[in-house]
C-alpha cells in the first residue's frame, strides 16, 4: 500500500529542488488521486500509477502546426481543391481566422507559465 503522505513529500522535494518548473500562480498544480484499482482497466491485479503532466507544453505542438500552416499558406499549396468550394471561391478567410484562433491558444498557454497569468486578458498583458 502507498501512503499518500509519501507522495506529497516526494512532490515537495521535487518543488524544493526545482527539478521541475511548476506554474507559479497555482500552488496546488499537481493533483494526486490514489485508488486500489483503476476505474478504467479491468484487472485482477492491483493497478497503481503516477502521472505528472505539464499541459502548457501543448503550446509547442500548436506552434509547430502554425509554422507548417504558414509555410503551406505562403506557397498556396494544397488549396486548389478548396477553391472549388463556394465558401472559398473568393478568399481563405476561414483558414486565416482559424489560424488566429490557434495563435490565441498558444498565447494563452504561454501566459499560463507566468506568475501574472491571473491578469491575462485584462488589458495589461
Amino acid at each position: 500500500d502507498i501512503d499518500p503522505t509519501q507522495i506529497h513529500k516526494a512532490l515537495q522535494r521535487i518543488r524544493e529542488r526545482q527539478l521541475i518548473n511548476f506554474i507559479p500562480w497555482g500552488p496546488a498544480s499537481v493533483q494526486v488521486a490514489l485508488a486500489r484499482s483503476s476505474p478504467f482497466v479491468e484487472s485482477r491485479n492491483k493497478v497503481s500509477g503516477f502521472t505528472l503532466a505539464n499541459h502548457t507544453s501543448m503550446a509547442q505542438l500548436f506552434e509547430r502546426l502554425l509554422r507548417q500552416y504558414d509555410q503551406i499558406r505562403k506557397r498556396n499549396a494544397f488549396l486548389d481543391s478548396y477553391r472549388k468550394e463556394p465558401m472559398f471561391e473568393d478568399n481563405f478567410d476561414e483558414f486565416d481566422d482559424s489560424r488566429e484562433t490557434v495563435q490565441s491558444l498558444v498565447d494563452e498557454y504561454k501566459a499560463c507559465e507566468r506568475a501574472d497569468y491571473i491578469d491575462f486578458g485584462m488589458g495589461g498583458i
